[in-house]
């Protein structure tokens, strides 16, 4: 019971995270001595949020052939026709653009939507505006990651820096092979990731619908149903 207990409320973390918890660390210990209590506390709950950022916990994901999942914790902000990012050679006509949404108190590790060969890698630096508004997509900094799936077709996904964040990391190459649900990045500090379905494909979540990276269902290749539609409850 207890050992239960205990991985619910500690997860594992992302390499990125423990220099930045051992920085947040110090310097509260020397508040928690130097300064007032209050600011001393104030610290620890910073630290806190510090290891509750980089955490990186296990996902269930489905493995059913089609099956696309979401990249990234967060919010579903927007579903619209976007022409994808010019430099991965995916073409000039729209398609369909699920974006999600993650706040500075969603898990940030990044997780491939579908299996496939990455055929191309696009960094572009930009601005740093708030990640939920539709022009971060031309104008925030971002990194674009093209897959080529088994069937021949092609999806992208796009990470795009937020408002706070100040850093993209990926650590994939053109040529990995890459399966459903396995970490290829994250974005420090608030951002969100796009991703644009293969033509014809209809998404499986609708706007204000809560998505878990390597879970979440945002799409079935395999399925010739509609886009849904829903309401909150």
């Amino acid at each position: 019971m207890a050992a239960s207990l205990m991985s619910s409320i500690v997860k594992p973390m992302h390499p990125e995270g423990p220099r930045f918890l051992a920085i947040a660390a110090a310097i509260t210990l020397l508040l928690l001595v130097f300064a007032p209590l209050l600011v001393g506390i104030a610290a620890l709950a910073v630290t806190v949020w510090v290891y509750y950022f980089f955490r990186d916990p296990p996902r269930v994901t489905p493995l059913r052939a089609g099956l696309m999942v979401s990249p990234a914790d967060g919010e579903v902000s927007m579903i619209v026709p976007a022409v994808p990012p010019e430099g991965l050679g995916l073409g000039p006509e729209p398609r369909t653009r699920i974006s999600v949404f993650m706040s500075v108190f969603d898990c940030h590790v990044n997780r491939t939507p579908m299996a496939g060969t990455v055929t191309a890698v696009d960094y572009r630096p930009g601005k740093f505006l708030n990640a939920a508004l539709d022009k971060a997509s031309e104008e925030n900094e971002r990194n674009a990651v093209a897959l080529r799936l088994a069937d021949g077709r092609e999806l992208a996904v796009v990470q795009i820096a937020g408002l706070v964040a100040r850093r993209i990391l990926c650590t994939v190459k053109p040529g990995d092979a890459l399966v459903t649900g396995e970490r290829f990045g994250m974005i420090r500090f608030g951002s969100r990731l796009d991703v644009y379905l293969p033509d014809g494909v209809a998404p499986l979540v609708v706007v204000g619908q809560r998505a878990v990276a390597g879970e979440t269902v945002l799409a079935d290749l395999a399925s010739d149903e509609p886009a849904r539609t829903g309401e909150v409850r």
